[in-house]
């Protein structure tokens, strides 16, 4: 019978795999990689991300992967935007195919008389003659079908092509509009001129490796959220003989790697401030092992994700930072100690990740007030 792991327990492993219960000595690339990626609709919480993760961790490590195409950020996952090293980018993009598919056939009424292939070359050439905005791709495609909705003509280029937003878009102490071309234009292809991965059985089964390795232990269900697809039951069954099997207080079937930390629950845990959207919030269909039940919905409003503080593991508070201080808001009390280790984590923050000088404010207070 398998072994049961309690909510503390799922918690340490879960953080453990995130890198967050120690700064890891990892490079930025090699941390994006791990972690399967960084969440990104906003340009800042990748760079939030990796300094609550790693050891040393300073925005330009990222910023340079950036603008040398190592890194990208594009439309995966769950239909959002991520940063993604550009090996993922080119291995997990087919995975999410089928499902980018679906979100066209969803738009099918705006697209009446509109050749998807064709519209797919039209878009490919124009992208691929230099980086365009979403607004010039729509026109352009509207030239070619007057009659079809704009927005779906929108959607359909998104889903169809592997697009990439290009720098100066995503690179810290930077701005820029959002312009895109297609994934291979901007990276110059597939390694060694490899054609780009298709979504096969050992990709997929690839990919769940790697989820667990960086958010296991997991249940199917839990990955499909993290993905954003369904049917992911037969590789896991396909890997079954691979992994150790447990399951969570509620009886629910969770998978893992056998050599995967899994750490006693009773390992300290320090505060972290994560940026709004982090995957460690989004990755599971069960999210009781980072957000107690009770506080369910406290971490958005509408659909707009806040920055979160973790205290002991668990989301215990909101964080907002301003010019002048880091503002803390705690959902309920904390010890002295906790206190005293949150003020200095909050500095450390201010320290490393301010864009300019400034005080090292850290005060606890409403976010909203």
């Amino acid at each position: 019978m398998a072994s049961v792991l309690d909510t503390r327990s799922l918690n340490r492993a879960t953080l453990a795999r995130q890198l967050l219960l120690s700064r890891a000595a990892l490079s930025a690339e090699e941390a994006v990689a791990h972690l399967l990626g960084l969440q990104a609709q906003n340009v800042k919480p990748p760079y939030f991300q990796l300094h609550a993760r790693l050891a040393g961790f300073r925005p330009a490590a990222l910023a340079e992967l950036m603008e040398s195409r190592k890194v990208v950020r594009m439309v995966t996952m769950r239909s959002t935007i991520h940063t993604h090293t550009a090996h993922d980018a080119l291995t997990l993009r087919p995975l999410v195919q089928a499902a980018r598919d679906r979100e066209v056939n969803a738009f099918r009424k705006g697209l009446v008389g509109v050749d998807p292939e064709r519209l797919g070359e039209v878009a490919r050439a124009f992208v691929e003659a230099e980086p365009r905005t979403m607004g010039e791709i729509r026109e352009e495609l509207l030239g070619h079908w007057p009659d079809a909705d704009p927005q779906s003509l929108s959607v359909a280029a998104r889903c169809r092509l592997p697009l990439v937003q290009v720098t100066p878009r995503g690179v810290w102490g930077r701005s820029g509009q959002v312009r895109l071309t297609t994934l291979e234009q901007w990276i110059g292809g597939p390694a060694a001129g490899a054609a780009a991965p298709q979504g096969d059985v050992g990709d997929i089964d690839d990919v769940v490796l790697r989820y667990l390795g960086a958010f296991g232990p997991a249940s199917v269900k839990d990955m499909q959220t993290w993905a954003g697809l369904t049917r992911l039951r037969e590789a896991f069954e396909r890997l079954r003989p691979r992994l150790d099997v447990f399951r969570d207080e509620n009886g629910v079937e969770l998978f893992d790697l056998p050599d995967a930390p899994r750490p006693d629950a009773g390992t300290p845990a320090p505060p972290r401030f994560l940026p709004e959207f982090d995957n460690l919030l989004l990755s599971h269909a069960d999210r009781s092992r980072v957000i107690a039940p009770e506080l369910k919905g406290r971490t958005w409003t509408g659909n707009q994700s806040h920055r979160t503080l973790l205290v002991d593991g668990f989301v215990a508070g909101l964080w907002h930072w301003e010019e002048a201080s880091l503002t803390v808001e705690l959902f309920g009390k904390v010890s002295k100690a906790e206190k005293e280790h949150i003020v200095v984590e909050g500095e450390r923050v201010i320290t490393e990740m301010a864009e300019s000088g400034g005080p090292r404010r850290v005060r606890f207070g409403s976010i909203h007030g």
